[in-house]
């Protein structure tokens, strides 16, 4: 939030003192500096995957801060995400070793067509994080993701005078909805890039927003993150969504809980109870509420694998696994708040 805090101050011609311009321009040299390897490293990747014809964009991080804000150092992010095909995972993966990025997914989990929460890469000499994403990681998306119309609708950013692939603006403000819900909406930061979306872009296709959702089954995760920046940042909903907002009995008690829990920044994350609620109750019907817990409960990510990726008969084991191992995980982790 620090670039945001002081563009308004000098935008508005607010007068906040030496010691806090001081600070705010501390702060912000930091977030530009530690933006700049990343967006290099993202130029570096993109021509990399470009050159081996393999269809990539960039989502959240970079472009989001150029959509959201104008200015790609002006939200913070610690890795640059590209989204491509499942089918391609494995030969970009192969791609990246060859130009020396080392993998965290090993190859034989690759091979065996296990699916990690994000196949993450990092060059050698640098600290610099890649992640590779796919329809198949992306299983917080209720419903499987349409990749190929995602593709087909392919936008441009232009970063630092280079057009980097995105997302269609549409399709970008569903992802970042789901990303948001995934999280908890435990930081401010990503209500305010929903907000600066809609602030920004009164020309938005919100039909397509509406199209997108219902495809991937997020509508209520998409109400949920208008009614938050409307609620906490004061911007307005269209009227088109501000009607199903309103018809959608859900919504509010939802945005109001998590209100009780933001101002905690995920320093007091949500008991295990109220996480499966939640996670239920963002889906807005009994039985896909129940089918998307389970689903989420049993799909064993990198963290539920057996030391074998290759073994046969790990999958059923896994995923059977894992309601303990988040069970545990998340009861420690109330004990530790």
């Amino acid at each position: 939030m620090v670039g945001q805090l002081a563009a308004n101050l000098a935008r508005h011609n607010i007068a906040h003192g030496e010691s806090l311009e001081n600070a705010l321009r501390s702060a912000k040299r930091v977030q530009v500096l530690a933006t700049m390897p990343l967006i290099a490293e993202m130029f570096r990747v993109t021509d990399i995957l470009s050159a081996a014809k393999i269809a990539a964009v960039v989502v959240k991080g970079p472009v989001l801060a150029v959509r959201a804000f104008g200015d790609s150092s002006a939200r913070q992010y610690g890795d640059i995400d590209f989204l491509l095909r499942s089918a391609d995972i494995a030969r970009a993966s192969e791609t990246l070793v060859a130009a020396g990025f080392h993998p965290r997914i090993p190859a034989g989990a690759i091979r065996a067509r296990k699916t990690p929460g994000q196949y993450m890469f990092r060059r050698a000499g640098t600290s610099s994080l890649i992640e590779l994403h796919s329809e198949r990681t992306l299983r917080y998306f209720p419903r499987p993701v349409p990749i190929d119309h995602f593709f087909q609708r392919i936008a441009a950013v232009s970063i630092d005078g280079r057009p980097i692939p995105a997302l269609a603006l549409e399709d970008e403000f569903v992802l970042i909805s789901i990303h948001g819900a995934k999280h908890f909406w435990e930081r401010l930061m990503w209500i305010s890039d929903v907000a600066a979306l809609v602030r920004r872009y009164p020309e938005i296709d919100w039909a397509r927003v509406r199209q997108t959702a219902a495809h991937v089954g997020a509508e209520r995760m998409v109400r949920v993150a208008l009614l938050l920046a409307e609620r906490l940042l004061r911007v307005p909903i269209p009227a088109e969504m501000r009607r199903e907002a309103d018809a959608d009995s859900g919504c509010l008690p939802i945005v109001k809980k998590i209100e009780t829990w933001l101002p905690y920044a995920g320093q007091e994350p949500p008991q295990l109870v109220q996480r499966a609620l939640f996670r239920f109750r963002m889906r807005g019907h009994l039985l896909d509420g129940a089918r998307y817990l389970t689903r989420l409960s049993l799909s064993p990510t990198e963290e539920d694998w057996s030391a074998e990726p290759d073994a046969p008969a790990t999958f059923l084991r896994e995923s059977l696994q894992r309601p303990f191992r988040l069970a545990k995980k998340y009861r420690r982790s109330s004990k530790e708040h």
